[in-house]
């Protein structure tokens, strides 16, 4: 169980190992999927909290109206909405802004036609992809040796000379040529239908319906026609940060979810108390077991402790330790967060996280976050009034401090403090 992260980014495979498993099997695996790893923005995190708990207030529906921009300005964002007439409607225009030829890719597929049929519902690529050079795209499908994963943004820059086929250059300046791909129905590994098309879809709208499982950096989002339960969720859970997200429509019921998921979650909570109560109670060789036997059951083979070891230290330990490094010695030069963000092509709370990391192991000290400090008019007087309040409140979320201090420091501001505060505490 203590292995589950690898397995749960296996992605769209992951369901069908847990339908496969009895309640009594997959209920004490419950308490090891809390973790959010889409988000890291604590205000967004605690919208999408209080949406699934169905504890929306009236300040849920005011933080949405103040999200008029994209904070990003190098990624253009995809916009998100209800129904497929506005997506269509959206891109079909924008493709015909674009100058050049437009090139057309046709899906092809092999075995049952029922089974045809239903692969292509669910596909989120066309039966017939239109592309031009300059064309918003984004992947359709995990692909991790190629570079891209399902939810990738990026556009075409050209298409191959000898095959035709699309090169699309990722917000993050990968240049990827795009081969088709196939999507499968099988059953005792044998194929029954399968379709096979280029992993792209045109990005510059795409149906909240079809965004599920995506991570988008950047996101218009149209609410005002929602018309189901969950539909707001999926949305508004589709972006890492506040600051990918701009609202373009909003209805009262956009953020309502179904009462029977607000109940099995109470139950899901309930269980994973009891799962981490009984894990608590077991000895390793008990846990061990359970691990090893859950591992089998899913067709594979526990390691032995030094593949185990091997795998999991030297590389990926290096890789953080020099990420982290990266930042400090941008930071050290005297660049600012949002000039280490550009240069880096980094999420800011990525950013941030690392320059709090350094200081926590003594990899920064405070007068290395000068530049920091003298963003702000009057730094000493923004923290006078802040340390009290934590002192009052807390350290360990950000929100109480920033609703204590009246919402009169942003963010960032309380998060420097929250720093500073940790490292004079830590040596004082």
């Amino acid at each position: 169980f203590f292995q589950l992260p690898p397995i749960v980014r296996q992605g769209e495979e992951t369901q069908y190992a847990f339908e496969s498993l009895s309640w009594q099997q997959a209920r004490p695996l419950i308490c090891y999927l809390t973790d959010q790893y889409r988000q890291d923005d604590e205000m967004l995190l605690g919208l999408l909290k209080s949406i699934r708990q169905n504890d929306v207030e009236e300040d849920h529906f005011t933080l949405l109206s103040e999200q008029k921009e994209i904070g990003y300005p190098d990624i253009e964002p995809t916009r998100l909405y209800t129904h497929n007439a506005d997506v269509d409607a959206v891109n079909v225009s924008k493709l015909r802004e674009l100058k050049g030829t437009t090139k057309k890719f046709m899906m092809s597929g092999v075995g049952s036609k029922p089974m045809q049929q239903a692969l292509v519902k669910n596909c989120l690529s066309p039966e017939c992809l239109e592309l031009k050079e300059e064309a918003m795209v984004m992947c359709t499908k995990n692909n991790f040796e190629a570079g891209y994963v399902n939810g990738t943004l990026g556009r075409v820059i050209d298409f191959d000379i000898d095959d035709g086929l699309p090169i699309i250059k990722t917000t993050e300046g990968k240049e990827i040529k795009i081969k088709p791909t196939s999507w499968e129905v099988i059953e005792e590994k044998k194929v029954l239908a399968s379709i096979e098309q280029l992993p792209l879809r045109l990005a510059w709208a795409i149906t909240i319906h079809k965004s599920q499982g995506m991570s988008l950096d950047a996101a218009e989002i149209d609410l005002s026609k929602a018309f189901v339960f969950g539909q707001g969720y999926v949305a508004l859970s589709r972006v890492r940060t506040l600051a990918g997200l701009k609202m373009l429509g909003m209805n009262p019921t956009a953020l309502r979810v179904d009462p029977r998921i607000v109940t099995a979650d109470a139950q899901f909570r309930t269980e994973s108390g009891l799962a981490e109560e009984a894990f608590v109670g077991m000895d390793s060789e008990e846990v061990a077991k359970l691990h090893s036997n859950f591992v089998t059951a899913m067709g594979g083979e526990v390691p032995d402790e030094a593949a185990v070891a091997d795998r999991s230290s030297s590389h990926e330990r290096v890789q953080k330790e020099s990420t982290y490094q990266i930042t400090r010695s941008l930071l050290v030069e005297g660049k600012t967060v949002r000039q280490i963000v550009k240069e880096r092509k980094m999420k800011e709370a990525t950013i941030w996280s690392h320059i709090e990391k350094l200081l926590e192991e003594g990899g920064l000290v405070e007068s290395d976050i000068h530049i920091l400090t003298d963003e702000y008019d009057d730094w000493p007087a923004v923290y006078a009034v802040l340390e009290p309040i934590m002192d009052t409140v807390g350290v360990e979320k950000l929100k109480p401090i920033y609703e204590a201090a009246n919402e009169e420091y942003d963010y960032n501001q309380v998060r420097l403090a929250r720093m500073i505060y940790n490292l004079r505490h830590k040596a004082g």
